[in-house]
């Protein structure tokens, strides 16, 4: 347990130190400013799909710190001195999914307030997208570890990235979105989305730092 509260910390702390986990929420406010000067003032069109812009925003940004979270260890031989230790990969790959969301999703929600007002998303409907960014964002966060992991040490993996990542998190967009108008049902949905790849992705990304160790 002190082994794996260690990794999830030094996770946490690297990824500030680094400002790996700044530069998503950049990134998100960004994409919020660009797509809001796009629109123009229409209130009403940037209502109707400011939701989906956001989460749009989210998975790009989630997309942006998968070169640091696996590769990096496995060069410098962090994971072999790991495994040489007896813990398991998947665990390693789970606390590394809990320092990249405490690091990530709150920053992100406290993002969503100043990205919503810019997009000009009511403030009834605020409270919808900060709690849809609290479920989906672990299932973003186990994404982006499984996949860091299966494009660990490969040439171009930023872009391989992408594209697995990708086609994995459509679900939770479309269910992130959804949550804003379909009522408890969407955010049932993207809970049991997020959940499934919250129980999947260490699993995943375990099996493939064993198989790159090999």
């Amino acid at each position: 347990m002190n082994a794996f509260a260690a990794i999830a910390w030094r996770e946490l702390r690297r990824g500030w130190t680094t400002g790996g986990m700044l530069l998503p929420v950049a990134f998100f406010l960004l994409v919020a400013v660009v797509f809001a000067f796009a629109i123009g003032p229409d209130a009403a069109l940037l209502g109707r799909v400011g939701g989906g812009v956001v989460w749009a925003a989210a998975l790009l940004a989630a997309l942006l710190p998968v070169e640091r979270l696996v590769g990096p260890d496995a060069e410098s031989g962090v994971l072999d001195q790991l495994a040489v230790r007896g813990m398991p990969m998947p665990m390693v790959a789970l606390a590394k999914l809990v320092g990249h969301w405490c690091g990530f999703a709150p920053a992100l929600m406290l993002a969503g307030v100043p990205a919503a007002a810019l997009l000009q998303i009511p403030a009834d409907t605020l409270w919808r997208i900060e709690l849809g960014l609290l479920i989906g964002t672990p299932g973003l966060a186990a994404l982006a570890v499984a996949t860091a992991a299966l494009v660990a040490g490969l040439r171009g993996a930023s872009s391989l990235a992408a594209l697995v990542m990708l086609p994995f998190a459509v679900p939770l967009v479309i269910f992130g979105a959804g949550a804003l108008e379909g009522g408890p049902g969407a955010l049932k949905l993207l809970g049991a989305v997020s959940l499934l790849l919250v129980a999947g992705g260490p699993l995943v990304a375990g099996a493939a730092i064993r198989l790159g160790r090999d």
